[in-house]
């Protein structure tokens, strides 16, 4: 928790100058970003070695992630990608500050070299038929993606299976009930 309440202080000051979480989440961050981001931990169905985040933005979920690794999975390495170099500054003070095994790979997803992940997460980034190429790049063929998804999921799954081929399972979120969180394996295209 203490590790917790120094990035929540971290990214509130920082937030300030660079737009890393929307101001008006600021008052509910716990619930609305930390929770959010900590339930995926929980979600992932097998263990793990190496976790990718794409399109890290301010940590969430990757810092996130870091901070409950550092306890519970110390051989774990996140590795966060993040195109803006303002936010990979910010994550690369962050991992410092707080001694995390991570590290930030300023770039796009479609740019940088395959990750060879085996969980792959990305929040609020693009709808899922979008998420699927980075899938089939950065995650191994036995990994895990975890995809946090709002209302509109079963549209996107819909949109999804016309290019795609994928095995999900869809995990009600326990901080927004109207949301899920899509676990996601073998994929393919059609």
């Amino acid at each position: 928790m203490a590790l917790l309440d120094r990035y929540v202080v971290m990214l509130t000051k920082w937030n300030t100058s660079i737009n890393l979480v929307s101001v008006s989440t600021l008052p509910d961050i716990w619930a609305r970003h930390v929770e959010d981001s900590a339930q995926l931990w929980s979600l992932v169905s097998q263990p793990w070695t190496h976790w990718v985040d794409l399109g890290s933005g301010g940590g969430l979920p990757g810092i996130v992630v870091a901070i409950i690794a550092k306890s519970l999975a110390p051989h774990g390495t996140i590795t966060m990608v993040e195109s803006d170099q303002r936010k990979s500054t910010f994550l690369r003070a962050v991992i410092r500050d707080l001694d995390l095994n991570a590290k930030v790979l300023a770039g796009r997803a479609e740019s940088v070299e395959p990750l060879s992940a085996d969980v792959l997460s990305a929040r609020a980034l693009a709808p899922l038929k979008d998420l699927l190429p980075f899938v089939m790049r950065h995650l191994k063929p036995t990994g895990e993606a975890i995809f946090p998804k709002g209302r509109t999921v079963e549209a996107e799954i819909a949109e999804a299976q016309k290019q795609w081929r994928f095995d999900f399972d869809s995990h009600t979120s326990r901080i927004a009930p109207d949301s899920v969180v899509l676990s996601v394996r073998n994929v393919s295209r059609v």
